[in-house]
């Protein structure tokens, strides 16, 4: 990898020789991220890590092949109902001023106690920032992600301008976009599923009417509009576990897009009166939530906690069984699963959302 450019108002060049991620260097973050504090993660045995490593990040998407694309020829087009249409390089968008936001994403079809949510810090452009450098004219309520594919997702354009982080992301958690998730490019907009908004291996964005264009899964039958819900999942214990006689951790996530939770306590049976059971506001990262919660014995504490933040993260459970079905004609996979055409719906970012709950400790008798 090199950096090109005369002196005196160069522009960096982060592509090397080769086509894929292992050949990109990230361009910086104008205010990177700092790292989760200690206290946004609880120690608790099979809880689900406040971000999920890429190789288990889940995949849903209608792709049978992920597509493999040369930085070379690349571009991203700006189209539609725009004042001046654009045409951008990976080196062009990389120049950019770049942005990390931790965002959750979360399938539609994810079923109650799913594993089809995760958590990321990602990486590039503002995407309203591109849409204000193209100028958007009015009556372009519609934004639609073309993949290289064919594939299509449209959203309100309000989702794109209202100070939510949605970005054109070329990183995710320090490193570029491994192909299965959408390199070079793609689109990730908290708050909204990703079969309208999840846009991977992008190569337009245009411009249009909420009437004038439907995305890939409307005319099958989904919903235009695609907010994602407030959900919550035990992961401690886990599905199907015996537990011997005694006390045991109950622990868990929850996810609440761009809303989150202003605060949340927790009580005991045994004693009157709310206690706090998490870490202070300041302790935990802005846009993500939590929560944790069992049904108490006598005598037993039941948790909740959580406030949003744009963090959100959890893993396959072994003993969790899979996922739900949707539509057909999609591929899903897990680093511990085959990737295999099965129903599904196109992968759903979510909104900034999650981290692990406090945990209860429970006595079963």
């Amino acid at each position: 990898m090199v950096a090109a450019g005369a002196a005196g108002g160069a522009l960096a060049r982060w592509v090397g020789r080769g086509t894929g991620p292992e050949q990109v260097r990230l361009a910086p973050a104008a205010r990177p991220l700092p790292p989760a504090v200690p206290a946004a993660s609880l120690e608790v045995d099979g809880l689900s890590p406040l971000f999920t490593p890429n190789r288990d990040f889940y995949r849903i998407d209608t792709a049978l092949a992920a597509p493999r694309i040369d930085l070379e020829t690349w571009r991203l087009r700006v189209t539609g109902m725009v004042d001046q249409p654009l045409e951008l390089s990976f080196d062009d968008l990389s120049n950019m001023r770049q942005v990390e936001a931790d965002i959750t994403l979360s399938c539609v079809s994810n079923e109650v106690g799913g594993d089809l949510v995760d958590n990321a810090r990602w990486r590039g452009v503002p995407l309203a920032e591109l849409l204000e450098q193209a100028g958007v004219r009015p009556g372009a309520d519609q934004v639609v992600g073309r993949s290289v594919d064919g594939w299509t997702g449209g959203f309100p354009t309000a989702a794109a301008l209202d100070g939510r982080d949605a970005l054109v992301a070329l990183g995710m958690n320090g490193e570029a976009l491994p192909v299965v998730h959408g390199f070079p490019a793609r689109l990730v907009v908290p708050g909204l599923y990703g079969y309208v908004s999840a846009t991977k291996w992008l190569s337009e964005i245009e411009l249009t009417t909420l009437e004038g264009f439907d995305g890939y899964w409307v005319p099958r039958g989904w919903s235009k509009l695609a907010p994602v819900k407030t959900q919550s999942r035990i992961d401690v214990p886990a599905g199907g576990a015996r537990l011997a006689p005694g006390r045991h951790a109950v622990a868990g996530v929850a996810w609440a897009p761009i809303r989150g939770w202003p605060r949340s306590r927790c009580r005991s049976t045994a004693a009157p009166g709310p206690r706090p059971c998490c870490p202070s506001r300041s302790a935990t990262p802005p846009g993500a939530s939590g929560a944790g919660r069992g049904t108490p014995a006598p005598g037993a504490t039941a948790c909740g906690c959580g406030r949003p933040t744009a963090t959100a993260r959890c893993r396959p459970n072994a003993a969790r069984r899979p996922g739900p079905t949707a539509p057909p004609g999609t591929t899903r996979s897990r680093s511990s699963w085959p990737t295999a055409p099965e129903p599904s719906s196109v992968l759903a970012p979510e909104a900034p959302g999650f981290r692990p709950a406090a945990a209860a400790r429970t006595t079963f008798r």
